[in-house]
């Protein structure tokens, strides 16, 4: 009896599922169960860096350090780019997308593979907004566990979106004074 009562709640509860997922999409593919799956996969890996910091007894802030802030912003920033949109960082992302053009100094333009279960990966490593939220989990719990080596390469981070914006500013400033020749 309670297997069959099982068996029932399993069914309608895919049912449900089903209807809200065709509800929501309006006609259009949407991996939603990807999505639920990179959720989960986040909620895991966040909890994992929580308790490494709960163990090794760390203490919070009370609150972050404006400097630290910036520095974690612009380090996120970078790596998000290198690692969603980087050519030297593609083979990391190609079993998962499709190589489009080129983007910019660089950098590509992919899509995701909409089949095999690789839509949900390749939309989540080819979007630097999507990336920089597992990067900046990754760096906050760097600066609790390891903070001199984090910050160390943050400022890294730092530094090359520096460099990045000043060699777009004199390519600018180049064809600006060549007149793009």
């Amino acid at each position: 009896m309670d297997r069959q009562a099982d068996s029932r709640f399993r069914r309608k509860a895919r049912g449900l599922l089903r209807r809200a997922a065709r509800d929501y999409s309006a006609g259009h593919e949407r991996p939603l169960g990807g999505y639920l799956a990179a959720m989960a996969g986040f909620g895991a890996y966040t909890a994992a860096w929580a308790t490494a910091v709960r163990i090794r007894g760390r203490p919070l802030p009370d609150r972050p350090e404006p400097w630290d802030v910036v520095l974690t912003s612009v380090a996120t920033f970078r790596l998000s780019r290198l690692l969603s949109k980087g050519s030297v960082t593609s083979p990391l992302r190609s079993p998962f997308t499709r190589y489009v053009s080129p983007q910019g100094p660089a950098e590509l333009h992919e899509e995701a593979q909409p089949h095999g279960g690789k839509e949900t990966v390749g939309e989540l490593v080819t979007c630097p907004f999507c990336t920089s939220v597992w990067v900046t989990s990754t760096l906050t719990a760097g600066q609790l566990l390891w903070p001199r080596a984090t910050r160390t390469a943050m400022g890294a981070l730092t530094a090359l979106a520096g460099a990045d914006a000043l060699q777009l500013a004199y390519s600018a400033l180049v064809d600006k004074t060549t007149g793009g020749e």
